[in-house]
């Protein structure tokens, strides 16, 4: 008996699986486990609202940080403008508007320095005065450490592209590094709330 030949439908196409990239994976993933870091921070945080049995309270020492925050809101969007710049080899752009995001990061650091010296000095409130103290420091502290990390990173990137190391053909390494910074700005969207907005 015969066999019967199998036909294979010849307009079916086999793409080439690729590898994802390892440096897109690797700062996924590194954003994924702070993130759950944060989110402990940050139930602690709400946990302990209004359960302090001392002063002072977030309403009496606490101001909203307008000017900050839009300083670093505004840095996802400088960034941006960087990436897009090196993508199409504008060099001079891409540099104009990296410095910019490193000014407007380290404008926003410099505002949280100035609120935890008057925190301290005038209102009295250091991490262990109460549980407000304690958590208020953990949480605001926790993202200003990433953004020190982040402004490394940032100044790191900025001086090789002044010396003329950063080219083109970076581009994607620079955007998997500022996926690091959108990650902070958009931290930055919950802390704000939770302690400036909810927690007063």
């Amino acid at each position: 008996m015969a066999s019967i030949p199998v036909v294979q439908n010849q307009h079916e196409k086999f793409e080439e699986w690729k590898l994802p990239s390892r440096g897109k994976v690797g700062m996924l993933t590194l954003i994924l486990g702070e993130s759950a870091l944060f989110s402990m921070f940050v139930l602690a945080y709400i946990f302990y609202i209004g359960k302090s049995v001392s002063g002072p309270q977030p309403a009496q020492v606490l101001d909203i940080p307008v000017f900050m925050t839009i300083c670093l809101w505004s840095s996802s969007l400088t960034i941006w403008f960087a990436e897009r710049a090196i993508e199409h080899n504008r060099m001079k752009r891409f540099a104009a508007f990296w410095g910019l995001t490193i000014l407007l990061g380290g404008i926003f650091l410099g505002g949280t320095a100035l609120e935890w010296q008057r925190l301290i000095y005038h209102d009295g409130l250091t991490i262990s005065t109460n549980l407000f103290g304690t958590t208020f420091y953990s949480l605001v502290g926790l993202h200003a450490s990433h953004v020190v990390v982040g402004l490394i990173m940032l100044t790191t990137v900025f001086i090789f592209t002044l010396t003329g190391h950063v080219q083109q053909k970076h581009a994607y390494n620079i955007k998997t590094l500022a996926l690091y910074w959108h990650f902070v700005d958009a931290v930055w969207v919950v802390v704000f709330t939770v302690v400036y907005i909810l927690g007063r």
